[in-house]
C-alpha cells in the first residue's frame, strides 16, 4: 500500500501467503451474524497461526541490540601479515554490525551497565568473515566451560525471576579473573554514551597467515573515529526510565540524517615465535597485550552507511559465528575462542533453524556456495540434481581445495589430553592489569566515578559471605580502591540503619 497525507491508497490486493486474494481483512467468516466462527476461514486460520509464531527465541545472551550495514576500505598495507583477501590495500567490503548489551532481554533498556556486543559479519568473496567482539579488549572468563555458569549469575534468580547484585558478586569474587574486566564494567566505559561513541575490539587472539605462509598472532582493536563518550549511572538510570531504545534509535536516526559513524581498524601483531615467553600469557582473555610492546598497526575505515529495511529480517535473524574465517585468518589456542567456534552455530540451528546460513544477512553475497549440506527444516535453497549428493563423486560434483582453503590456523601443543588452566606467564596474574587500569590509565576523577559505580552496586544486596570477598577482590585489584570501597559500603549501610 501507498501511503498519502489523507491516508492509504489501495495499490495491491491482500493475499494469503500462498498468493490468492483474500475476501476481508477485518470480518471472520461465521455462521450467521451471531453465530460461532468457522474452521474453514482459510485467511483468519493463516494470519492467527502466523501471528502465534511471529518470533523466534530470543538470544540467550546479547538478545537486546540492533544494527546497521557498511563497508570497510582497506587504506593500508598489511599484506606482509596475511593473505585474506579483505585486507589487502585497497579492498572494500560490504558488512552488517549489530551491537547489543550482554545480560539483558530483549526488551531490556539499552543504558544498563554491561558489556557492549560488536559483532561484525564481512561478506568476502571467499565467504563470510565473522568477527564476534565486544566494547572491551577482554572478557570474565578464560575458558569456554564457565560460559553457562558467568551467564547465569548476570541473569535473574529461577524462584523471583528478578536480577540480583548478590549473585553477580558471589561469581566474581570466587573468579578472581573476572577482575580486569569488572574494573572496566564498573568504569565509566561501563555505559557508553552511543553505540557510535564506543570501541569496539576482536577481543580474542586470532591468527593470521600471509602469502608465503608465515604466521602470526593478532589482536583487532576498532577505535571510534566520534570518540569516546559515556553514561554516568544517573544519566543511565533516566535513559532507562524515558527512553529503553535510546542506542536503537540513536544508531538509527544518525545513519538516516546521513551522519554515518566509522572507526579506524587497527591490529596488534606478534610473531608466533615471541608468544612463548612474552610476560603475559597471549591467548588468555582476560589479559591485554601492551601496546608499548606491540603498538597499533592501522587497517582500514570501517563505516556505517545504511539501515537495514526490516529489522527483524535482517537484524534479528543475522546469526554471527567466530566460526566463519577465510583463507589468511585463522584461530589460537585461546580457550575461550575454541568453544565459541562451536557454541556460536549450534545456537544459531537451535534459534533461527539449521538452514539459517541460507536467510538474507547470513547468506554470503560475494561467494558461491557450493555445500553438500540437504534438506532440514526451512529449507530456501536445493542442491542441483543432477549432481550427487555425497562426496567424493564421478559426477562434477564440488570437492575440496586445500590450497585455498583455510585450514584454521595451526600451531604446535603438546598432544597429551589435560584439564588444565593456561600456562603461566611472567607476569600473568588475575589482578595485575585490574590494578595497572586503576593506576595508571584512570585519572581522579575516573577513580572516584568508578568508586561511587562499585559502591552503589553492591549496596544493591549483597550480603555477607560475599560482602567480605568484594572487598578482600578489590583490595587485591588496589590497596587504597579496596579500602575506599569498604569505607563507601559501610557508610551507605550505615546510612540506611
Amino acid at each position: 500500500m501507498k501511503p498519502s497525507r489523507g491516508g492509504f491508497e489501495m495499490a495491491k490486493p491482500t493475499t494469503t501467503n500462498s498468493g490468492a486474494p483474500v475476501p476481508s481483512d477485518g470480518e471472520s467468516l461465521t455462521a450467521g451474524t451471531q453465530g460461532p466462527v468457522l474452521l474453514h476461514d482459510y485467511y483468519l486460520i493463516e494470519k492467527l497461526a502466523q501471528f502465534n509464531r511471529e518470533r523466534v527465541p530470543e538470544r540467550i545472551v546479547h538478545a537486546k541490540g540492533a544494527g546497521a550495514f557498511g563497508e570497510l576500505v582497506v587504506t593500508s598495507d598489511v599484506s606482509r601479515y596475511t593473505k585474506a583477501k579483505l585486507f589487502q590495500p585497497g579492498a572494500r567490503t560490504e558488512s552488517l554490525i549489530r551491537f547489543s548489551t550482554v545480560a539483558g532481554e530483549l526488551g531490556s533498556p539499552d543504558t544498563w551497565r554491561d558489556p557492549r556486543g560488536f559483532a561484525v559479519k564481512f561478506y568476502t568473496e571467499d565467504g563470510n568473515y565473522d568477527l564476534v567482539g565486544n566494547n572491551t579488549p577482554i572478557f570474565f572468563i578464560k575458558d569456554a566451560i564457565k560460559f553457562p555458569d558467568f551467564i547465569r549469575s548476570q541473569k535473574r534468580l529461577p524462584g523471583s525471576g528478578l536480577r540480583d547484585n548478590h549473585m553477580q558478586w558471589d561469581f566474581w569474587t570466587l573468579n578472581p579473573e573476572t577482575a580486569h574486566q569488572v574494573t572496566w564494567l564498573m568504569g565509566d566505559r561501563g555505559i557508553p554514551k552511543t553505540w557510535r561513541h564506543m570501541n569496539g575490539y576482536g577481543s580474542h587472539t586470532y591468527q593470521w597467515i600471509n602469502a608465503a605462509g608465515e604466521r602470526f598472532w593478532v589482536k583487532y582493536h576498532f577505535k571510534s573515529d566520534q570518540g569516546i563518550q559515556h553514561l554516568t549511572q544517573a544519566e543511565a538510570d533516566r535513559l532507562a526510565g524515558a527512553d529503553g531504545d535510546f542506542h536503537r534509535r540513536d544508531l538509527w536516526e544518525a545513519i538516516e540524517r546521513g551522519d554515518f559513524p566509522s572507526w579506524t581498524l587497527y591490529v596488534q601483531v606478534m610473531p608466533v615465535a615471541e608468544a612463548d615467553d612474552y610476560r603475559f600469557n597471549p591467548f588468555d582473555l582476560t589479559k591485554v597485550w601492551s601496546h608499548r610492546d606491540y603498538p597499533l598497526i592501522e587497517v582500514g575505515k570501517y563505516t556505517l552507511n545504511r539501515n537495514p529495511g526490516n529489522y527483524f529480517v535482517e537484524i534479528e535473524q543475522a546469526a554471527f559465528s567466530p566460526a566463519n574465517i577465510v583463507a589468511g585468518i585463522g584461530f589460537s589456542p585461546d580457550k575461550m575462542l575454541l568453544g565459541r567456534v562451536f557454541a556460536y552455530p549450534d545456537a544459531h540451528r537451535y534459534r533461527i533453524g539449521t538452514n539459517y546460513a541460507q536467510l538474507p544477512p547470513n547468506r554470503a553475497k560475494a561467494a558461491e556456495v557450493n555445500s553438500y549440506s540437504k534438506e532440514g527444516a526451512m529449507r530456501y535453497d536445493y542442491n542441483d540434481p543432477s549432481v550427487p549428493v555425497y562426496a567424493p563423486n564421478s559426477y562434477g560434483g564440488p570437492h575440496a581445495d586445500p590450497a585455498a582453503a583455510t585450514d584454521g590456523g595451526a600451531w604446535e601443543f603438546d598432544p597429551a589430553m589435560v584439564r588444565a588452566g593456561y600456562l603461566q606467564h611472567a607476569e600473568d596474574d588475575d589482578f595485575g592489569q585490574a590494578g595497572t587500569l586503576v593506576r595508571d590509565v584512570m585519572n581522579d576523577e575516573e577513580r572516584d566515578r568508578l568508586v561511587g559505580n562499585i559502591v552503589g552496586h553492591v549496596l544493591g544486596g549483597v550480603e555477607e559471605p560475599v560482602l567480605s570477598r568484594v572487598f578482600e577482590y578489590w583490595k587485591n585489584v588496589d590497596a587504597d580502591l579496596g579500602k575506599r570501597v569498604e569505607e563507601g559500603v559501610r557508610a551507605g549501610r550505615d546510612a540506611r540503619g
